[in-house]
């Protein structure tokens, strides 16, 4: 049993044997070094909080890079910033939402997938002249329906430290690649929504026989809300209907 820091109560048991296979490939002093500190995001007891979603409910991973640099927004998923609570205002997105870039991206792309924004008007007065009653109206109700909807929240480096972020990714990815072996052993047709540069880094650990997977920038560049391919794949999933 490999020695770890990590407190696994929050995972479904279901995780159990991919988890602990990734654990063991992860270098000992590494897990030595993090368990003699308490400067890294998202802490011990959050790490591994996507795994919550038990494994035969995956159909995506929806790939992020690392947590958020701030411990209130940090929540071990990806994309899920713990701090932002509603998504509206009367004014368009909440200004916590505006401030989050990919997030805010994400939503204007649903809202256009949606067929309730115009591609060519995406500011603050378009958002705000829609009727949002039949919509999601907090984060965390949206990311929970992201569970729901099969999605598991990954950050491909599950750490965030303060030296050097190529570090902690070259530590994880051994892990990283065991556990997606694992993953696609039990859930072979599980698609990968590869980002930006996550996807080349995620592109190396994979079979070469898995391909459902799709491409896309990251969702903090602009180009990202109005993609057609990101838009064809969400249009049918309503992410933001209550």
């Amino acid at each position: 049993m490999t020695t770890h820091p990590f407190d696994l109560s929050t995972i479904d048991r279901s995780w159990e044997e991919c988890l602990q296979k990734g654990l063991s490939q992860l270098d000992p002093l590494y897990l030595k070094s993090l368990s003699h500190s308490n400067e890294w995001l998202p802490g011990p007891q959050k790490i591994f909080n996507a795994f919550s979603l038990p494994l035969n409910k995956v159909k995506y991973v929806l790939f992020g890079e690392s947590p958020y640099p701030r411990a209130a927004s940090a929540n071990g998923y990806a994309f899920w910033d713990a701090n932002v609570k509603e998504l509206w205002s009367s004014t368009g997105m909440s200004k916590p939402v505006n401030r989050a870039t990919s997030l805010r991206n994400i939503l204007k792309m649903l809202l256009i997938a949606e067929g309730l924004l115009d591609p060519t008007d995406t500011g603050q007065e378009a958002i705000a002249k829609i009727d949002k009653t039949s919509l999601i109206q907090t984060n965390d109700a949206f990311f929970t329906h992201l569970l729901q909807q099969g999605f598991l929240l990954l950050n491909t480096t599950p750490v965030l430290q303060s030296g050097p972020p190529q570090k902690d990714a070259r530590a994880w990815s051994p892990f990283m690649s065991q556990l997606l072996t694992c993953l696609l052993e039990y859930r072979p047709k599980t698609k990968l929504i590869l980002l930006g540069r996550i996807a080349s880094a995620i592109e190396a650990l994979l079979p070469s026989s898995h391909t459902e997977k799709m491409y896309a920038e990251h969702p903090y560049n602009l180009s990202f809300v109005t993609n057609p391919h990101v838009l064809n794949f969400f249009r049918p999933l309503h992410l933001l209907r209550s």
